[in-house]
Order: C-alpha cells, then sequence, then structure tokens
C-alpha cells in the first residue's frame, strides 16, 4: 500500500447559483442537459491566473475541485431517486474517500482571471483544484453506463428522467431571489 499523502492548494473559487447543496433538485443529475443552462463563474486566483493562457481557445473545460462540504467517506451509498446502495466508484457523490470532484462545464467566455461557464453543478464557494481542456482525447463512442443502463431499460426512465420544473432548469427563472445569480454575474456571463 502506498503510504504517500498529497495536499492540495485550491488555485480558484466556484461563483453558482447554488448556495446550499438543497439548492440543486437531484433530477437535474438523471438529464445529460439537466445543468446545460446554469451558468457561473470560476474566479481563478491571481498567482494561478496566468496559467489561463490559450484557454480561450477551447469551447469546454474540465474542472477538477474539493467537495469542500462533505464531511462523510463511504464505500456504499445511494444514489439521489435510487433505492439500492451503490459503490461510491460507481456514482458521483461527494462522500468519498478522497472528496474530489470532477464536471465539465462549457467556456462562454474569459475576463482577466474570471471564466464564464455554463453547465456548472457545483456549489457556491467551492474551491477550484484544477483545470484541464476538454479535448478530443476525452470524447468516447462506446460507453457502458453500469446500472444506469438497467435503470433506463428497467423502463424506470419515464418516471425518473422527467425534467423538473423551468424554475430548477434555469435559476435565472427561480422564485427564490437567493437562487437567481447576482446581476454582476449574469451579466459577465450573457
Amino acid at each position: 500500500m502506498v503510504k504517500t499523502e498529497f495536499r492540495f492548494r485550491p488555485i480558484g473559487v466556484v461563483h453558482s447559483p447554488f448556495k446550499t447543496k438543497e439548492d440543486i433538485d437531484p433530477r437535474r443529475n438523471l438529464n445529460p442537459h439537466g445543468f446545460s443552462r446554469i451558468k457561473a463563474e470560476l474566479e481563478i486566483f491571481k498567482p494561478y491566473a496566468r496559467g489561463l493562457k490559450d484557454v480561450d481557445g477551447f469551447s469546454h473545460l474540465i474542472v477538477l475541485f474539493a467537495f469542500h462540504q462533505s464531511r462523510q467517506k463511504k464505500l456504499l451509498v445511494k444514489p439521489p431517486l435510487e433505492a439500492r446502495w451503490r459503490g461510491v466508484f460507481s456514482t458521483r457523490s461527494p462522500h468519498r474517500p478522497n472528496p474530489i470532484g470532477l464536471t465539465v462545464v462549457r467556456l462562454l467566455g474569459r475576463r482577466g482571471n474570471i471564466l464564464a461557464v455554463s453547465g456548472a453543478d457545483m456549489l457556491d464557494g467551492t474551491p477550484i483544484l484544477d483545470l484541464k481542456p476538454y479535448t478530443r482525447r476525452e470524447i468516447k463512442r462506446s460507453v457502458e453506463l453500469g446500472w444506469l443502463n438497467r435503470r433506463r431499460r428497467s423502463g424506470r426512465s419515464g418516471r425518473v428522467l422527467s425534467l423538473p420544473p423551468a424554475s430548477l432548469r434555469d435559476p435565472s427563472l427561480s422564485k427564490n431571489p437567493e437562487n437567481r445569480p447576482s446581476e454582476a454575474r449574469r451579466t459577465a456571463t450573457d
């Protein structure tokens, strides 16, 4: 067993309309486009801003981040809207031995050390550990989705994969002003 420990320092922080985990409707995770209209900003701290050189030419970025509010480390979890326990490594649960998350966002623009993105599924204040360009290497043609495929084949997809109401798909339509992006962020990302 390798006994090496790693320490990470955030390179930036996420500014998102999701202030708490309760702001994210779990049904969004069941739809491939569930977060596509969610706009956010990735603020890269000044000491790392030079590393953003040439990022503008990419349409999508891979964001590695810390699940900073996860306090549990579990090997078996119940995914949202799922009755069965699953191995944590077959899920996207934040309750992992190493609370590291990964997501792909669309790059909408750059203003200095601020990246405007869409497709954000991270909480406001999430520490960013790293950014990578989404390249052809990440595009896979033949993908098996394990137990998620079995869920779809079992006929549960019609009930479970239905789209949430518009107010959940786009936080700017939310009746709760706390869930709307600030005016400054909205203009930066529109």
